[in-house]
């Protein structure tokens, strides 16, 4: 399988010829991500982790695109794009599924404390064929699977260095990769990955930096 970042939280997918997206936001290379998906996996409804219209485009130029989101953002596409809407599908914690040849399991359930004045809104985790785990903008470890590509999210308003290593050493996977880093000037990245790298080594993780258009095979 294929692994491509692109900036942010954005993160493609390949295998066997079909392709499965992770977050494509608006912080994103939204374009390329997209092109010649087969299904989209959204973790939630901030617009850095889902470009509505990019989305919405791709929906109604692909006749077989599928979707995977939380109830709020599948109920908001479906009025987007009514002549998608059965390829919209809402999806809960602890769910399971197929789609495009990948199996998904869902994790989580909402999203990180920013701010107790600001609402806190559903995140979904997704666990991609017993491999890959994106934890949208959350540090729920997923329980009952091993995680052996772990994307890690190194900055936010909603984290902190500790979170982060702590996050790392509790999954425990043997990759590691970032996600969630566009807000990161170079100094701030080598700082925190610096931390992550060293303490995930101790616990048998090898954390590897990604550029945005970087690939890498899992």
């Amino acid at each position: 399988m294929l692994l491509t970042k692109y900036t942010h939280a954005c993160v493609r997918l390949e295998k066997d010829g079909k392709v499965l997206v992770f977050d494509p936001g608006n912080f994103s290379e939204t374009d390329q991500a997209l092109a010649g998906a087969d299904a989209v996996l959204i973790t939630h409804e901030h617009p850095d982790h889902i470009d509505v219209d990019a989305v919405t485009a791709a929906l109604l130029a692909g006749g077989s695109l599928q979707l995977f989101a939380p109830a709020g953002v599948a109920a908001q596409l479906r009025e987007k794009a009514p002549d998608a809407g059965p390829r919209i599908h809402a999806v809960a914690p602890g769910e399971d599924f197929e789609t495009a040849g990948f199996s998904v399991r869902s994790f989580g359930g909402q999203h990180a404390l920013i701010h107790p004045q600001i609402p806190v809104v559903a995140n979904i985790g997704y666990f991609v064929d017993s491999n890959v785990y994106h934890p949208g903008d959350s540090f729920i470890v997923p329980d009952g699977v091993e995680v052996r590509t772990l994307l890690v999210p190194v900055h936010a308003p909603w984290n902190k260095v500790g979170e982060v290593v702590d996050f790392v050493i509790g999954v425990r996977a043997p990759k590691a990769f970032p996600i969630h880093d566009a807000l990161l000037n170079e100094n701030g990245r080598r700082l925190v990955e610096g931390h992550v790298s060293r303490f995930g080594a101790r616990y048998g993780t090898e954390y590897r930096h990604l550029s945005s258009g970087d690939s890498v095979e899992i």
